[in-house]
C-alpha cells in the first residue's frame, strides 16, 4: 500500500489521480500548504521543505510531483501511462514533465509564493506581474507542443495529460493568471481528461467550485 501526504489545491491530486488510474490500495495521510500551519514529523522526515507531494510505500519514500509521476509509471507499466525505455516518445514524456516541473510550476510559484523570490514585501507586486506573464511564455510552449495531436504525446493518453490537467486547475483570474481558453489545445486535452472517473474522483471540489 502507498500512502500520500496530500493536500487539496497542491501537486498531490495529481499524483492521487495516478494512483487512482494504477487502481492499488493507498492512504491519504491529510497535511496543509498553509506556510504557516505545522506539518506532520513524517512528512517532513522526508522532504524538510514542508512540499506535497510525499509518497511512502514499503521500503522507501520521495518527493516532488515529476519525479513521483515517473517512478509510479515506471513501477506499473501494465497500465501504460508512460511510455516503455525504449519507446521513441520516451524523451517527450519526460521532457514535458520536467518543464512541467521546472518551467510551468515555477511561473505559479512566482504568483502563488513571490516572498521566495524577492528580499522585501514592497518587491513582490513585480514578481507576481513576472510570474503571469512568464505563465503566459511557459502555456504558450506547451500550446504549440500539442498543436493538432489528440494527447500530449499524440495518439496515447499519458501522465503527461493527467499532469497538465492538474496545471490548468491552478489558474486564477483573480490572480492575472491567463484563462486555459487563451490555449484552445491544452483547454481541449484539459476537457477530455475532467472526464475521465479518476479525475471527476479526485477533483470533485475543484468541479463543483474551480475557485477553490
Amino acid at each position: 500500500m502507498y500512502k500520500l501526504f496530500y493536500a487539496l489545491k497542491s501537486a498531490s491530486m495529481g499524483v492521487r489521480v495516478l494512483l487512482e488510474e494504477i487502481g492499488i490500495p493507498y492512504e491519504l495521510i491529510q497535511t496543509t500548504v498553509d506556510k504557516g500551519t505545522p506539518r506532520p514529523s513524517e512528512q517532513l522526515a522526508v522532504n524538510p521543505n514542508g512540499w506535497v507531494p510525499v509518497l511512502l510505500w514499503e521500503d522507501g519514500a520521495m518527493y516532488e510531483c515529476a519525479a513521483i509521476t515517473m517512478f509510479l509509471c515506471d513501477r506499473h507499466p501494465q497500465v501504460g501511462l508512460a511510455p516503455s525505455v525504449d519507446d521513441p516518445s520516451r524523451a517527450e514524456f519526460l521532457q514535458t514533465l520536467v518543464y512541467f516541473s521546472n518551467s510551468v510550476q515555477n511561473a505559479f510559484q512566482l504568483t502563488y509564493y513571490p516572498d521566495r523570490f524577492v528580499d522585501t514585501p514592497s518587491d513582490e507586486p513585480s514578481a507576481q506581474r513576472r510570474g503571469n506573464r512568464r505563465l503566459r511564455e511557459t502555456w504558450a510552449i506547451i500550446e504549440d507542443q500539442i498543436a493538432d495531436k489528440e494527447w500530449v504525446l499524440g495518439n496515447r493518453f499519458s501522465a503527461a495529460d493527467i499532469y497538465l490537467f492538474m496545471l490548468t486547475t491552478w489558474l486564477r483570474s483573480a490572480k492575472g493568471h491567463p484563462a486555459i481558453s487563451e490555449f484552445p489545445n491544452a483547454k481541449r486535452i484539459a476537457d477530455k481528461v475532467l472526464q475521465r472517473s479518476s479525475v471527476q474522483h479526485v477533483y470533485q471540489p475543484w468541479i463543483e467550485n474551480p475557485e477553490y
